[in-house]
């Protein structure tokens, strides 16, 4: 088949895109090969649809087992399922890095996928997909103000590494996704994720210094790409609103409009601009017909826009009266919940978030299967957002991209700052209920969650916050900042950039923009301005506790850790998990055990759990000669007798070794179940265990009137 194909080198890896001859029916499609792994991007723009209120773009990001060699899938359906957290988190950062780029009056459905069709467990396909979704829709007829370049950013001992090996992410100390676009010959950043040791603001500016040649590397690497290959844009027509319409329309809002929008409580707002919004309707189709209230509408929202900008930007009032630097007020509270292991409350004005946690087993681990990682999770942090929460009714279903995002966002912004598995060897897991939304969720259920931990005695290194700043921008020269921006400042401003993290540093940052870009100037002054309110943040939590408890709460349950000789593992479990069954349901525990003999007893009572400690021991004791024990008759057999000297270790009774004499049955002298004392004469070179009565002292009762 016939391609087209291109390739570009960053710091010597070589990324190959090829096009032609695979989905020809698709609108736009490129294939991205990076080392061994491949992936292929299609986008696809569908029929004009009706204003949505927002614009209708559709991006998935898909792993397929069969790119990494496997089979996955449950036993009874082999495929692929529900998309893995991680993938979720790959389509969102599609979205919003490609979403701010399409015209505004582009009203067709668009849909961008990307599939991982090989992986060589070496180079991400997420950068990649990335990459491809800006060269398809760069090559495409789909309007779009493209393209986008992709890297993603590592640091080891000081130096920066450009899009870094899953092993150089794991030894790094920071993991940052930039991608950027180029605007009269600078680069500016459009989309920002990652996650770091608690580094610094400094730090993230450097990596964006190491990645700006690479950005527009690959920025004019598209553009000669999309010259040769690309198709012609689809020309859109400019809405024309008639003047008389919009004239009345302005008319009718004038102060009303402006009085409805700046006032404090959300709901006083949100019921006043709906009312307003629906006066609005009713004279529009009685003046000019229904066929014009969308149009109506449209102007609407750009005149709410228009408002929340110029007060900003001329007047600095934002619509609850704060100063553009002001937090709203905090209030925070622990230990809610009698019974749970540990509760957080935490509240930022109209924000309000429970975070519950609850300490588990090292059992109770999730197991994760997905293309890129097969294997277990012992910190899980759950974000739920009910209906209630922004005053709506609707139904309950599972999580969605949105809550599987905020919740994974939380759990790495606290995840570095937990003890390790050797130090605290439970599974930790922390819901956050959203209560009351105005805004950064997200960044609540950071503080919440990290009172949560310390509440239940969870020895993390420090607490942790989170903020979200937003923007309204004119131009690069005229701008502001806004610290910890609620409703309306997310939905019609130009930023919401979530920085979360301790005293100390950044732990997580994850960036998207409705302009084209961030320069430097304003990525240092957003930086320094999440910086500045985290540090209130989490004084007023300190306030409330500063650090872990020093103990569990009660109600939490013990794990107790031991070692044993791997050797003994199949003693402990037992034919079929006989034994260790047993003991799970005698003493009312949980047991788990390792490859390496660790193994771990979890229960509710000490004593439970001692109990479970001391049969495991009995087992695996290592059986000496000499040593003599109370041992019980197991099996009678026609040579003599097994005995369990131990719970789980038998040795053999010769019948030459119960009583000095000679004797023509065992059963003359012992019954099942008896116990009687042995000594250990031998241990052969396969284990097993020779044991004698007679030098143990035994003296079976009646032996003489049974002899003859």
């Amino acid at each position: 088949m016939q391609k087209d194909s291109f390739q570009i080198k960053l710091a010597e890896k070589e990324i190959k895109v090829e096009f032609g001859g695979l989905a020809e029916q698709a609108s736009g499609c490129c294939l991205v090969k990076s080392g061994e792994t491949s992936v292929l991007v299609t986008a696809q723009m569908g029929e004009e649809r009706e204003d949505l209120g927002f614009f209708p773009l559709t991006c998935d990001y898909e792993e397929k087992y069969y790119a990494a060699g496997r089979i996955g899938g449950s036993r009874f359906i082999r495929r692929e399922g529900r998309p893995s957290a991680e993938a979720v988190l790959s389509s969102r950062m599609i979205d919003r890095a490609i979403r701010p780029l399409f015209p505004e009056n582009l009203k067709s459905e668009i849909q961008v996928i990307a599939i991982c069709l090989s992986w060589d467990a070496q180079n991400d396909p997420v950068v990649a997909g990335l990459l491809g979704a800006s060269l398809t829709l760069s090559i495409s007829e789909i309007p779009w103000q493209g393209p986008i370049g992709v890297v993603r950013i590592g640091k080891i001992d000081n130096n920066f590494i450009l899009n870094p090996t899953y092993e150089e992410r794991e030894k790094g100390e920071l993991d940052l996704i930039f991608s950027g676009i180029e605007r009269e010959g600078e680069i500016l950043i459009n989309m920002l994720e990652g996650k770091g040791e608690e580094i610094s603001e400094e730090m993230v500016l450097e990596a964006f210094e190491f990645a700006r040649p690479h950005l527009k590397a690959l920025i004019d690497f598209q553009k000669e790409i999309a010259k040769k290959i690309g198709k012609e844009k689809i020309k859109l027509e400019k809405p024309v609103l008639e003047p008389d319409l919009e004239k009345e329309i302005k008319k009718f809002l004038a102060k009303r409009l402006e009085k409805a929008f700046f006032q404090k409580e959300k709901q006083k707002r949100n019921n006043d601009l709906k009312g307003l919004e629906e006066e609005l309707r009713e004279k529009i189709e009685k003046e000019f017909g229904e066929e014009k209230i969308a149009q109506a509408l449209t102007v609407f929202e750009k005149e709410k826009e228009r408002i929340l900008k110029e007060n900003i930007l001329q007047k600095e009032r934002r619509p609850d009266g704060r100063k553009l630097d002001e937090i709203r007020k905090i209030e925070a509270e622990v230990g809610l919940l009698p019974r749970v292991h540990g509760s957080g409350f935490f509240s930022r004005g109209e924000t309000k978030v429970l975070s519950i946690l609850t300490l588990g087993a090292p059992g109770d681990q999730q197991l994760v299967e997905g293309m890129e990682i097969v294997g277990k999770k012992r910190f899980l942090h759950h974000y739920n957002f009910p209906p209630y929460s922004v005053g709506e009714v609707k139904p309950l279903r599972g999580p969605g991209r949105r809550e599987i995002g905020h919740g994974m966002l939380a759990e790495k912004a606290l995840f570095p700052l937990l003890p390790s598995f050797e130090e605290f060897p439970y599974t930790i897991r922390v819901v956050s209920e959203l209560l009351s939304s105005n805004g950064s969720t997200s960044m609540a259920s950071v503080s919440g969650a990290s009172l949560a931990l310390m509440d239940a005695g969870v020895p993390i290194q420090r607490p942790a916050a989170g903020i979200a700043i937003g923007m309204v921008k004119e131009s690069d020269k005229n701008w502001k900042l806004l610290t910890d921006i609620q409703g309306p400042e997310d939905s019609l401003g130009d930023m919401d950039f979530k920085v979360a993290g301790t005293e100390k540093g950044i732990t997580v940052i994850q960036m998207d923009v409705k302009t084209d870009g961030l320069t430097k100037e304003i990525l240092k002054e957003a930086l320094a301005a999440a910086q500045k309110a985290r540090l209130e943040v989490l004084k007023n939590t300190g306030k409330v506790l500063s650090r872990h408890r020093a103990q569990l709460s009660p109600f939490a349950p013990k794990v107790f850790r031991l070692q044993i000789d791997p050797s003994k593992i199949g003693s402990v479990i037992g034919p079929g998990g006989k034994i260790i069954n047993e003991i799970i349901e005698s003493c009312q525990v949980a047991i788990d055990i390792e490859e390496s003999g660790e193994v771990f007893v979890t229960a509710e009572k000490e004593a439970a759990a001692q109990k479970a400690i001391d049969w495991i021991k009995s087992i695996t004791k290592e059986i000496k000669a000499g040593e003599v024990f109370q041992g019980k008759v197991k099996r009678i057999l026609d040579f003599g007798a097994m005995v369990e000297v131990s719970p789980g270790q038998e040795g053999m009774v010769h019948i030459s070794e119960f009583v000095p004499q000679r004797i023509d049955k065992v059963a003359d002298v012992v019954s099942l179940g008896d116990i009687i004392p042995v000594k250990v004469i031998k241990i052969d070179e396969l284990g097993r265990i020779n044991l004698s009565a007679k030098q143990a002292g035994f003296k079976p009762k009646g032996y003489g009137s049974r002899t003859r």
